[in-house]
């Protein structure tokens, strides 16, 4: 049984949702504050978190932010605001999906499923081998060269793909422009670190949902790039 944590605060959409996922199978704790939710979601075992934005003590942003720290489980966000801003601040903290209120909870029930079901696809037999990488809504396959951003394929070139994978194996190391062009261009390459600028640039608008604050690659100025997490 898939073991489901509801972190909401308005105690009849929690109980509504929860018998329509205890109704598919699916076993169900429900928390209504977020600083009980936040313990909750990093203490406990379970395979989805379906959580609210607007929660008292504890925003769903910062348990979001918090979860992905520890853990690439489903996170399904929901809230009653229907701004963009809200939906790119989430996915960009790690969200898996996004849903507006009101919500039928048959459509609750299904993205469920659908995301249960693509993280296990996307987990099996894969994570002793270490050939893939997650981090947040970002998925490579080192296998098949696959980029995925939330459920998303980004087709990217081959050297993009190589700059983005060196970044990612490297999380929160700072790399100069230079070691990039070396390491992925190689040393008899022609042209010079400003290509690497070139890429990135490339790189982030494939990948970022707005690249001018990019989530994934930092710029530290006058030094270079690094990957945060």
């Amino acid at each position: 049984m898939k073991n489901i944590l509801i972190i909401e605060d308005e105690k009849a959409i929690a109980e509504l949702e929860r018998d329509y996922l205890e109704s598919h199978g699916f076993g169900v704790h429900i928390e209504g504050r977020g600083d009980a939710g936040l313990q909750k979601a990093l203490e406990g075992q379970y395979d989805l978190i379906v959580l609210d934005v607007m929660l008292p003590k504890v925003d769903g942003f910062e348990i979001c932010r918090q979860i992905r720290q520890q853990s690439n489980i489903p996170v399904l966000l929901v809230t009653a605001k229907k701004e963009d801003i809200d939906k790119i601040r989430g996915l960009g903290l790690g969200a898996d999906d996004y849903m507006t209120k009101p919500f039928s909870p048959s459509e609750l029930v299904a993205r469920v499923k659908a995301h249960l079901a693509r993280y296990e696809r996307l987990t099996a037999d894969k994570s002793e081998r270490g050939d893939h990488i997650r981090i947040r809504g970002l998925f490579i396959d080192k296998l098949s060269r696959r980029v995925m951003i939330h459920e998303e394929e980004a087709m990217l070139t081959s050297k993009e793909y190589e700059l983005l994978l060196l970044l990612a194996s490297h999380p929160n190391r700072v790399f100069e422009k230079e070691e990039l062009f070396e390491r992925i261009w190689g040393l008899d390459s022609n042209g010079d670190a400003a290509t690497v600028t070139v890429h990135i640039r490339r790189l982030r608008e494939k990948i970022e949902h707005d690249p001018s604050n990019p989530q994934y690659i930092e710029t530290i100025w006058g030094v270079g790039y690094r990957f945060k997490v």
